[in-house]
């Protein structure tokens, strides 16, 4: 036994062995009866999350809620140039974040809004562009609904429209 002990020491792998392991890292969502549940970290990137999410779990379509801490970036949608007019924002609350999955050209296709304050507990919100968990965490309740949902470009208004079929 001492031998085997001073063979572990002077190889260093008596120290590997005593070493605690690594940290398997948090699952960022769980299975629920109704859909999925997300709950994101510091640093991670919401939107590339839940597009992720719906391509590995095939998602059809769904409807999402969500709350948590965040750097989002809004957008005002300007009808004349059929774009964003963007605004970011850091170190948020996320009071209110809702939204719709579904998929365009192949792709899954995010609807999100939110409403975020600061603190002074001014209050911004819109068109969600962006959204990197900051301090503590996001957290996701996702809806699944049973029909695969596409949106389409408005050729009138140039925005990507939810298209429903009977």
């Amino acid at each position: 036994m001492h031998t085997l002990f001073l063979l572990l020491a002077s190889t260093g792998l008596f120290g590997a062995l005593l070493a605690p392991s690594p940290a398997t890292p948090p699952a960022k969502y769980v299975r629920t009866p109704t859909g999925y549940l997300m709950v994101l970290r510091p640093g991670d990137n919401v939107l590339r999350e839940l597009e992720e999410l719906t391509t590995k779990e095939k998602i059809p379509s769904a409807s999402l809620t969500g709350l948590g801490f965040g750097h989002p970036t809004f957008g005002f949608w300007n009808a004349q140039t059929k774009t964003y007019a963007p605004q970011a924002f850091r170190d948020m609350e996320m009071a209110s974040l809702t939204g719709s999955i579904a998929w365009k050209d192949g792709k899954p296709a995010l609807h999100l809004h939110g409403v975020a304050a600061g603190k002074d507990f001014a209050a911004h919100g819109g068109h969600l562009l962006a959204l990197e968990v900051g301090t503590g965490s996001v957290e996701i309740t996702i809806t699944l609904h049973d029909q695969r949902l596409t949106r389409e470009t408005d050729p009138q208004t140039g925005a990507n429209v939810l298209t429903l079929t009977r």
